[in-house]
């Protein structure tokens, strides 16, 4: 089921615009929506949950209207927002139980196939009976999918669903979602650049509202080939390499700074040529470096 979205804008009462002008279309499978705190991601995702109305544009689920027919597109639906609350008191089988209820599955055997599989899939079944204000993070997380997953949705939105988890659970976690982007259409939103490199077979970079990239991260990484140039330099020069070089982006290493440079040609001594990696695509064109141009031709 392909989600279309057109022209879709959102205005806060304090004059802060969180979306201008957002086009989309997101297929079957993973989608990453990458972008850095305050870029407008969540806004779109509350939008796309039904749970906001944009100011303009229009939004289509297949052929259900997301902003005009909010029931219909609620019961093909599942979302799992950045935060959301548990009953510390009750254990996993037990809200979830509770859930399936107002989801509709009143009979007490279906329900109890329903949860019992979610439990298993999502890697629960052992700590059912375990209240859930001793989870982990993880666990919490992937119960919160276990929620979303109610109903079999067509379409499943998770809002920075790794942020806090240790590298154990967020792999446990990005695992699932790959599993579930197999049956459905996921949308992953996050400010994590790996999260989207290891899960998703296209993205779209969102930051001030603005849509700047939409492609397939391997075509959005071939592009940046022979364009990305590494230097390690001690700290005391960065500034003037700055000055200097298009630098995009910066990390420490054993005490020195290393550098990416984006330029078409060798920046001179001291640079290599570097195998170019989905953050060199994000902070390029974070940075404007990759022009209208240059973005569409990727996007194709």
């Amino acid at each position: 089921m392909e989600l279309k979205i057109e022209g879709v804008s959102k205005t806060y009462a304090n004059g802060v615009q969180a979306l201008k002008d957002v086009a989309l279309t997101i297929p079957a499978g993973m989608y990453g929506l990458l972008g850095p705190n305050g870029a407008g991601k969540s806004t779109l995702m509350r939008i796309l949950a039904t749970l906001q109305e944009p100011d303009t544009g229009t939004i289509h689920l297949g052929g259900l209207d997301v902003v005009r027919q909010k029931d219909e597109v609620r019961k093909t639906l599942g979302y799992l927002p950045q935060e959301f609350g548990v009953y510390p008191r009750v254990s996993a089988e037990e809200l979830l139980d509770h859930f399936a209820i107002l989801k509709g599955i009143p009979h007490k055997k279906a329900r109890r196939e329903v949860v019992e599989g979610l439990l298993r899939q999502t890697n629960l079944w052992e700590v059912r009976k375990q209240k859930l204000g001793g989870y982990s993070g993880g666990m919490r997380q992937r119960f919160g999918v276990a929620m979303a997953l109610l109903g079999n949705p067509r379409l499943l939105i998770v809002d920075e669903p790794t942020a806090g988890l240790d590298p154990a659970e967020r792999v446990r976690f990005l695992n699932l979602l790959s599993e579930l982007g197999e049956n459905s259409a996921v949308i992953l939103s996050t400010h994590i650049v790996e999260d989207v490199s290891e899960l998703c077979t296209r993205m779209a970079i969102i930051d001030r509202g603005e849509i700047l990239l939409e492609a397939e991260p391997l075509g959005a990484i071939q592009e940046m080939r022979g364009r990305i140039w590494r230097s390690v330099i001690e700290k005391s020069a960065l500034a003037r390499v700055e000055r200097e070089h298009a630098v995009i982006s910066t990390r420490m290493l054993a005490g020195r700074t290393v550098v990416h440079v984006y330029r078409d040609g060798s920046p001179g001594p001291g640079f290599d040529l570097a195998e170019p990696d989905l953050e060199d695509v994000y902070f390029s064109t974070m940075a404007g470096r990759i022009g209208r141009r240059a973005r569409a031709e990727v996007a194709s």
